[in-house]
């Protein structure tokens, strides 16, 4: 099971984003001590300490052990295991995060954002508390690509989706189960990057 540790906060986003932050976050992938990012990083200890400081109270980096040495106690951290991410409505401007919600258009762009950054955040949240009490989150995901000859045929596919997912839904919703939601979007692929694009 890989964790997650999710930002919600616009505080703990600026904790993680500060550029010696971040760099801190990269290296501390293997474990390591003040002494030997400061050596790595050409920095004073002192200002690595408290960038560590700073980041373990926002519960980015863990202890991993602390080794005594010529008197001192050595502290070693380690970037906690799995992935961070960042509530979308945390980089919202004047209130679009709300506009995008409130869009019922299921063919505008927006409401596709919308979706997608509620679905980031509820899921991110759940699988954070399903870490801490050692739950799995039983989830589904289902991809596919398909290429359409035509403009309308979108809207063609997208009314027999539609069609289709309400008589699965009709067949399998039980009065008093657990509720899920089911998400289905499309949007162009992007266009694959030649070699020379990946590089630069």
């Amino acid at each position: 099971m890989t964790a997650i540790t999710y930002l919600e906060e616009p505080g703990e986003v600026r904790v993680a984003l500060a550029p010696p932050r971040r760099e801190l976050l990269t290296r501390l992938r293997e474990p390591a001590s003040a002494t030997q990012l400061a050596a790595e990083l050409g920095l004073p200890r002192q200002r690595v300490n408290y960038h560590l400081r700073v980041l373990e109270a926002a519960g980015l980096v863990e202890l991993v052990e602390e080794r005594r040495r010529r008197g001192c106690v050595e502290r070693i951290l380690r970037a906690k295991p799995g992935a961070v991410l960042v509530d979308p409505a945390v980089m919202a401007v004047d209130g679009e995060r709300g506009r995008f919600t409130r869009l019922r258009d299921q063919y505008a762009a927006e409401h596709l954002v919308g979706v997608a950054a509620d679905t980031v955040r509820d899921v991110a949240r759940m699988q954070a508390r399903a870490d801490e009490s050692g739950k799995r989150l039983l989830t589904f995901t289902i991809e596919a690509e398909v290429r359409f000859g035509e403009p309308g045929d979108v809207h063609a596919f997208t009314d027999e989706l539609t069609e289709a997912v309400r008589h699965a839904v009709a067949r399998f919703d039980a009065e008093g189960g657990r509720p899920y939601r089911l998400v289905a979007g499309g949007y162009p692929a992007p266009a694959a990057q030649t070699p020379e694009e990946t590089e630069s």
